[in-house]
């Protein structure tokens, strides 16, 4: 018999105060609320603290974290935003949560979590007050003077079906220790404003069109990865069409859960078309709904529907992505409309695992990026002929590098290098498979001209795919070309204007400025980089030494503190082995600026 897989954790319970009065007054309306909050302040407080969704429970969540304090933090800042979000709200409409939160010993099952630990965090939360938090005593001695707020003994509580009595604390903290309308701050970084676009994006010289997030109207939140999925692959059928010019992936999804004015969304994506729908999920049957609005006008192209088994998926989104383009382009040639119908696999369950493994991957956090790795595994052996979980799973080495994660560098280069070469033997015709295959080749093995051809040709098939524009910049910079770098990093931000993860261009621009001794444009787009995200280690590299270079000796320290405590092990030693610069004039133009940082040899 299997031994019981269990790991140590954080875990975070949340609930809606008065669920059962807010739907039985407004059932769509609350729904609607629900959602809008979940995209608009859970999920980025999560993606912040590394939190992982374990389940929704209709009304409430729960959440993992590896860090007692990360959760705390978190579960804070959450009601902090929750109670700024109500002001002025009629108590009619508002939603207010309660919080538990427990750290203890978890019995792992698949994607899910139980055991004692899961319950003690669920009790707490039914005694936690309206828009308060109660914690266990493990939680209160892991944080202790460690966050700013302090902690009310209620004493052993007797919880429902717990045999021993928990002692409990109630948080109490300062807003004004937990500001929520800035972007969160980085440490030793000048303050920066993020917008999106402040004037509407001048439209392309050829059709465009921005996909939004399809809503799942399966009844079942677990199947929201389903919907995105499939939306995903409508982007990339769509994309495929050279004659369009398609907003990328996490642009359009920064609209999730959101309800939306069309001709707002074309004007901060700089789109003139843009598709919306709707995923219906029963049992063995599905339902797409779209329709195709004109955003400099508002008015609807064509709305159509389109049903069948779960078998006839592929079909559908064939039909869906044909109904568009010959709607948009009439004139557009038929291979064009062809061959956005290729389909990537016929094995449901392994497109099942892929988009699963693809979910996880987004998050970028560790334990996450462990997860996709198995689904991506999971969706291969299930299809042995299907490249791409082979090609995103190497992609989890490049994660694994970039934010210092790697166990064994040595072995991690072998495996991510033997996954990108069975992706690349079973279907070099995929944009995805070329381009995520070189990326990797290049950055986790250094075998920088190879890499560079393989994305080359990914963008060539695909003009539209914005991650590989960012990929093609990263390997001709670390090639040492100059001029097109800029170019093409400011392509993969216009085709992705609103993108969450952003801050992989903008991070590669402020490289790009570095190298070319430019060194305060290199700290003014760091300084975004890391504002998106805070511990991407090249980032927080390039922000230091840029700092070092300009001789700003107290704020380069305290850029330093806070790579060290990101990566207390670095040296120069270590970075000269780590970073794919091909020109020894560009390391030693790095090496410099980290030793004005502080870096130890």
């Amino acid at each position: 018999m299997a031994r019981e897989q269990r790991k140590l954790a954080a875990i975070v319970a949340a609930d809606v105060v008065g669920y059962s009065r807010l739907m039985g007054r407004d059932e769509s309306g609350t729904l609607a609320r629900l959602r809008t909050n979940r995209s608009e302040h859970l999920d980025p407080i999560l993606a912040k603290y590394g939190g992982r969704l374990v389940k929704l429970t209709g009304d409430g969540v729960l959440v993992e974290f590896a860090s007692a304090v990360d959760a705390l933090s978190a579960a804070i800042e959450f009601q902090q935003i929750m109670a700024e979000a109500k002001r002025g709200q009629s108590t009619d409409i508002a939603l207010v949560f309660r919080i538990g939160l427990h750290l203890g010993d978890l019995i792992v099952e698949g994607d899910d979590l139980y055991g004692d630990g899961v319950n003690v965090a669920a009790r707490l939360e039914g005694e936690a007050p309206s828009g308060g938090i109660l914690i266990s005593r493990s939680v209160r001695d892991a944080v202790s003077g460690r966050v700013k707020a302090t902690f009310e003994d209620l004493g052993a509580l007797s919880l429902k079906n717990i045999e021993r009595p928990i002692r409990a604390f109630r948080v109490h903290w300062e807003a004004l220790d937990w500001p929520t309308q800035a972007a969160p701050e980085v440490p030793g970084a000048p303050s920066v404003t993020l917008q999106s676009s402040p004037t509407p994006l001048t439209l392309p010289d050829k059709p465009s069109i921005a996909v939004l997030p399809f809503q799942n109207m399966s009844g079942d939140p677990e199947q929201e990865y389903f919907a995105d999925g499939i939306v995903e692959d409508i982007i990339t059928a769509l994309s495929r069409t050279k004659q369009l010019f398609v907003i990328a992936r996490n642009s359009s999804f920064t609209y999730k859960g959101r309800s939306v004015d069309i001709k707002q969304v074309g004007d901060e994506l700089g789109v003139r078309y843009v598709l919306e729908g709707s995923v219906r999920k029963a049992g063995n049957r599905l339902r797409i709904a779209g329709q195709l609005i004109d955003a400099t006008t508002g008015s609807h192209i064509w709305a159509d529907r389109f049903e069948g088994c779960v078998e006839d998926l592929f079909d559908l989104q064939d039909q869906v992505t044909t109904r568009v383009v010959g709607a948009i382009e009439p004139e557009l040639e038929q291979a064009e409309i062809d061959r956005a119908r290729r389909k990537p696999t016929r094995d449901l369950q392994a497109y099942d695992y892929y988009l699963r493994g693809m979910a996880s991957l987004y998050v970028q956090v560790r334990e996450a990026t462990s997860e996709a790795l198995a689904f991506f595994h999971n969706a291969a052996h299930l299809d042995t002929t299907f490249a791409l979980p082979l090609a995103q799973a190497s992609l989890c080495y490049v994660q694994r590098k970039a934010y210092g994660w790697s166990v064994d560098h040595d072995q991690e280069m072998v495996e991510a290098e033997r996954l990108a070469r069975c992706a690349l033997e079973l279907n070099r015709k995929d944009p995805r498979v070329l381009a995520s295959a070189g990326y990797s080749l290049a950055y986790v093995c250094g075998r920088l001209d190879e890499g560079a051809d393989l994305i080359d040709q990914g963008v060539d098939l695909d003009p539209n795919y914005a991650l590989a524009w960012t990929w093609r910049a990263y390997t001709k910079m670390w090639l040492g070309a100059r001029k097109s770098v800029i170019e093409d990093y400011e392509r993969a931000l216009r085709l992705n204007p609103l993108d969450p993860f952003a801050f992989l261009a903008q991070a590669g621009m402020a490289q790009a400025h570095y190298l070319a001794g430019r060194y305060v444009d290199a700290v003014a787009w760091a300084a975004k980089s890391l504002h998106l995200r805070p511990h991407h280690l090249p980032t927080q590299r390039i922000y230091m030494a840029s700092l070092g270079m300009l001789g700003r000796n107290v704020e380069t320290r305290k850029a330093f503190e806070v790579y060290r405590q990101l990566d207390p092990t670095a040296r120069i030693l270590t970075i000269r082995e780590r970073t794919p610069l091909r020109l020894e004039e560009d390391i030693e133009r790095l090496v410099a600026g980290l030793r004005l940082a502080g870096l130890p040899e």
